[in-house]
Order: structure tokens, then sequence, then C-alpha cells
């Protein structure tokens, strides 16, 4: 995998299956909540799971599907409790920590641009360390946009200043690429393995990376240059 890292500013990564194994929020989501959920309320898990599917549906790519406020008061339970249940699970992806750093020394901006809620972006802070590596940290929450709309990149361009035409965009879901690809941004890479606990998807619109390594590789041998 090779960049024109000359040609790039700016480098705009997501958090959840790009930077950190996205099992935990597949796991949390499909399954931990339903269980608890059908537990705490005495419910048939079945038909917890079923409806829960449903909303997923029906919400996904909108911002309430991110927001734990709305959960928490859709479902009347404490989701941070919850999601504290199975912290354990939160992993950082192979190869992650290397690349930042390499791009810590690079002469670029790294933005992290997430769908996550603030308070679970938190979460996954203090368990991994990754916010260090950033120069800035935008939950869509802070828009009222999620990635999937165009609204969120017209708000980052004007509140973060990048130049879409030099900036590297990386994440592992489709319909955010499509997004940010319809915006302008010029350089842009999928992640084809988010969940590890899934195969691999087979990804024909993008790029597509499995892991950091080559990138890292390039990255260092463009510093050194």
């Amino acid at each position: 995998m090779k960049l024109q890292w000359q040609d790039i500013d700016t480098v705009l990564l997501d958090m959840d299956g790009t930077l950190l194994d996205l099992h935990f929020d597949n796991y949390f989501w499909m399954q931990h909540l339903p269980n608890r959920y059908s537990e705490l309320k005495g419910l048939n898990p079945i038909e917890v799971s079923e409806d829960l599917n449903r909303r997923y549906q029906d919400l996904q790519g909108q911002l309430k599907w991110y927001c734990f406020d709305y959960w928490a008061e859709q479902l009347e339970l404490n989701i941070m409790q919850l999601k504290h249940e199975v912290v354990h699970l939160i992993q950082i992806r192979p190869g992650v920590i290397e690349f930042l750093q390499a791009l810590k020394n690079a002469p670029f901006k790294v933005i992290l641009l997430t769908n996550s809620h603030r308070d679970g972006m938190q979460l996954k802070f203090d368990k991994t360390g990754i916010d260090l590596y950033f120069d800035e940290i935008v939950s869509s929450h802070d828009y009222g946009f999620s990635k999937e709309q165009q609204l969120f990149w017209q708000q980052a361009e004007q509140q973060l200043g990048f130049n879409k035409t030099r900036s590297l965009f990386i994440d592992d879901s489709l319909a955010v690429l499509a997004a940010a690809k319809q915006f302008g941004i010029k350089h842009i890479l999928a992640i084809d393995n988010p969940d590890s606990q899934q195969p691999k998807r087979v990804i024909s619109d993008y790029r597509a990376i499995s892991d950091y390594q080559a990138l890292t590789e390039s990255l260092a041998k463009f510093v050194g240059e």
C-alpha cells in the first residue's frame, strides 16, 4: 500500500473498527445489551433481540443510532454501566500504535473523527490511551450530524480548517467513506476487517487495508527522506 505522503497535510482517522477492534461494539449492541435488557426487564430475549435489531435498522446512519442518551431514555437503562461490564473487550487493532507513533513524527495534523458518543469515547481513551496521539478530537455529537451526513463534513472543514484535497481519511464504514468521497476528501482508505471475530470483507469501491504495517513503513521512509 503506497501513498503519496507529500500530497497530504492532514490525516483524518475513525476510531471504532479503524483504530480499535469493532468486536467490542458489535458484541455490546448485538449480544450484551439485548441479554441484559431482557434480564433486567423480565422480557423474552429473542423478542428483545428482534425488536432492537429493527430499531437499529430504522436508525442506521443517523446520529440517534450512536447516541447513548437516546438509548438510555428509550430503554430506561444506564448504557455506560452496561458498557463497563464488558470493558475488557476494548482492544487496539494490531499495528495501530506503531502507525500513530509514526504519524506523530510526521509533519501532518492528525485528527480523530468519530460517531462515538463522548462518554463511550472517554471509556475507550481510558482503556487504550490513543487520545494522546491526536491534535484534534471530534465526535459527530459535537456537530449534531453523523459522519454519514454532508453537514458533518461541512462543519468539520469549517471548524478544523483542513484542505480536503490534501487530506487522508481512513474508516471502516462504507457509508461514511461514501459521504467523505462525496464531500471531496481526496485520499481514502477502507478497513476490510474491522471486527477481529468476523471474516474479512471484499471491498471494491475503495483501496482497503487489513493492517497498518505497510502504511507505517512507507510513512517512516517518507519522514526519513
